[in-house]
């Protein structure tokens, strides 16, 4: 077609004028949708009436004291007395705003920052688009995701967050047959039309905003990483407020190179002896609570932590979904690439392993550190007790579980680049599985017979008797066969497989009764 169309995966970011944020031309109105915004559209509309002439409520039937706010806070409220969620018709739109020059509709669903109107509406105000459209984040349903990139689809569709159009853009298209925020409906609508419509991706600036309104921190453990540690502080994204950078001993030139950084943020921490990972984190984790940050993320100083991805991990937890966020690599071989058989063979083992210790059924990549933790969580857990070997990330996952928290997974590719694992899995796993094993036994305790009470715990220490017994048993009846020539009773073959699969299947129904008992618990708690 004729025209030019910037819609879609193929339109090109820009980049505007700073200028625009302080000359706003009077004559905008700004459209809110709302449904039970009670607690958010009072400040929204405040600061909106800085970038507009007027501000619109569509209110779609709330069952809150929306409306009320909004009018309180000088808005015009328009009601719909059938829920229709956020969408609104072209009749609101153009009885609302046909003597504006701009029109805006923010979806505070998805965004509730004004201050990227100046963004939205100048390349209207240039003329050279007749619409612009701005996209954020995107919101799947739970696991919908990983479904996706399971069957190699893409999940790089998000929510659009604002529609700004010109007056004359009303004129030439009829809205009232598409959905103001399909993407794909716009998408039809400009190529039907021939109107000149833009595509802005906004996540970058939608996360700073977002993100300033808490004190967010990031702990670096470091030990010997002198040629990375730079690179990895350089990466932290802008809005992170604090970065801890723990010094575990380093016989390089880590402690010089942490303490000749430039970065205000950087907080500078020197172990004198050698602690392990855990230790070092758990250090950054208590200076983080002492300078009150509300989220704590985890990337280690060999820069094999995405920063793209740090957005991710934040966003369960600011939406109340989780006190704990994880990345996840063994979700597919894409996600694997780069990762050696042998590691992802171990990491798949600890999966399972803290699978049942842990009682996250959902999780996987235990050993993944890179995180981000809720400040209610670092205040109720004990942080003097968690383990301070390679082990630590485990231990955590357990006195999480038993203290009630939610843990999410969230997926991302594996990154690596010329550092080499310090993990000698062999150690590891001598050290790391027993440590499991007695969380195990401490998280059955605390949970399911100090904090309340479950039978699901008599049928786990019922199969850790009944299991082994019948094995040794079985185990001594071959013996006495085979070795030592021995007259054995028919019946104790029958009587050995009768033991192990008693306990086999007390085994399954603790399993099963302790993963419905964390679905409830998750259920109760979202």
């Amino acid at each position: 077609m004729s025209n030019e169309l910037s819609i879609g995966k193929s339109s090109q970011y820009i980049t505007l004028n700073e200028n625009l944020h302080s000359t706003v031309p009077p004559n905008i109105t700004v459209i809110l949708p709302a449904y039970n915004e009670e607690v958010s559209i009072g400040s929204v509309v405040l600061r909106t009436k800085k970038y507009s002439r007027r501000v619109v409520v569509v209110d779609a039937a709330s069952s809150d004291h929306t409306v009320d706010v909004a009018e309180m806070a000088g808005a015009e409220v328009i009601r719909n007395h059938a829920n229709r969620g956020k969408e609104i018709s072209l009749k609101n739109v153009v009885e609302t705003a046909s003597d504006s020059d701009i029109i805006v509709i923010m979806n505070i669903g998805v965004c509730h920052d004004p201050g990227l109107i100046p963004r939205m509406i100048a390349p209207i105000r240039e003329g050279t688009f007749d619409f612009s459209v701005g996209i954020c984040f995107s919101k799947l349903k739970k696991g919908s995701e990983n479904v996706l990139l399971l069957n190699n689809k893409s999940t790089e569709s998000k929510p659009i967050g604002y529609l700004a159009f010109s007056k004359e853009c009303l004129s030439k298209i009829d809205f009232s047959q598409i959905s103001l925020f399909s993407m794909r409906s716009l998408i039809n609508l400009a190529e039907k039309t021939g109107i000149k419509a833009l595509h802005i991706d906004i996540q970058e600036e939608h996360e700073a905003s977002l993100f300033r309104a808490y004190k967010i921190g990031v702990v670096v453990p470091a030990y010997n990483e002198e040629r990375l540690i730079q690179e990895t502080i350089d990466g932290i994204p802008a809005y992170v407020d604090k970065i801890y950078v723990i010094n575990d001993a380093s016989t390089d030139r880590t402690a010089e190179i942490i303490n000749s950084t430039t970065d205000p943020r950087v907080i500078p921490i020197h172990h004198e002896v050698n602690k392990g990972v855990g230790a070092a984190i758990i250090n950054g984790y208590k200076r983080a609570l002492a300078d009150e940050m509300d989220l704590v993320a985890v990337m280690a100083g060999d820069n094999q932590m995405d920063p793209d991805q740090l957005p991710k991990l934040i966003m369960p937890i600011i939406e109340g979904k989780a006190d704990y966020a994880k990345g996840n690599r063994l979700l597919s071989k894409e996600m694997r690439e780069g990762m050696s058989r042998w590691r992802s063979f171990g990491n798949g083992l600890l999966s399972m392993i803290t699978k049942i210790g842990s009682g996250y059924w959902n999780i996987a990549d235990p050993q993944n550190g890179y995180t981000v933790i809720s400040k209610y969580a670092l205040e109720t857990i004990d942080l003097d007790s968690i383990y301070t070997y390679y082990g630590y990330c485990n231990d955590l996952l357990l006195k999480m579980n038993a203290y009630g928290m939610r843990v999410v997974d969230v997926t991302m590719p594996a990154r690596y680049g010329s550092e080499k694992s310090k993990i000698r899995y062999g150690k590891y796993i001598r050290k790391v599985a027993p440590m499991i094993f007695r969380g195990f036994l401490w998280r059955l305790r605390m949970k399911y017979m100090v904090l309340d009470f479950h039978p699901l715990v008599l049928f786990y220490f019922a199969s850790m008797v009944l299991f082994p017994l019948g094995l040794i048993f079985g185990f001594w009846i071959i013996l006495q066969k085979l070795v030592f020539q021995g007259p054995v009773s028919p019946n104790y073959p029958l009587f050995a497989a009768f033991i192990s699969l008693a306990g086999m299947q007390l085994l399954f129904f603790a399993m099963f009764f302790d993963m419905q008992a964390n679905k409830t618990a998750d259920l109760k708690t979202t």
